[in-house]
């Protein structure tokens, strides 16, 4: 459920352009005219650049970042297997060892495509279309 102060400023920016106003400390509404917006540098190279809908960017594959990785999901791989196989222990080492050993560079080739596929879209060029 949404504060006073949050319902307060959705209703303010749902008004139309003459309905603008100033919230005082006591709560009281007081109407404005339209602010004044700033403007616009003339040279671009100073402005911020522009960012998309995507939100944070996407960092360069590393073998740090998947051995990151690995260090959280492979103790959760050897407990999934041991919880779930009911040979020897031997047999249940060798396999968790053998899926930590596929993890390591399939998530490294998700990291590269992932990482190409951004690239691709910052260039502006989109591969399929």
């Amino acid at each position: 459920m949404p504060s006073r102060k949050q319902r307060r400023r959705r209703e303010k920016l749902q008004r139309h352009e003459y309905e603008y106003v100033i919230e005082t400390e006591d709560g009281e509404e007081i109407p404005v005219e339209r602010p004044v917006e700033p403007a616009k540098p003339a040279d671009k190279s100073s402005a911020r650049p522009a960012r998309g809908r995507g939100g944070r960017g996407v960092p360069k594959p590393s073998m740090g970042r998947v051995a990151k990785r690995t260090a959280i999901f492979a103790p959760l791989i050897l407990l999934v297997v041991f919880l779930t196989s009911g040979k020897d222990a031997s047999t249940k080492i060798f396999t968790g060892v053998t899926l930590v050993a596929f993890f390591i560079p399939f998530s490294y080739l998700v990291d590269t495509i992932i990482y190409r596929v951004y690239s691709k879209r910052q260039q502006g060029g989109s591969g399929a279309g």
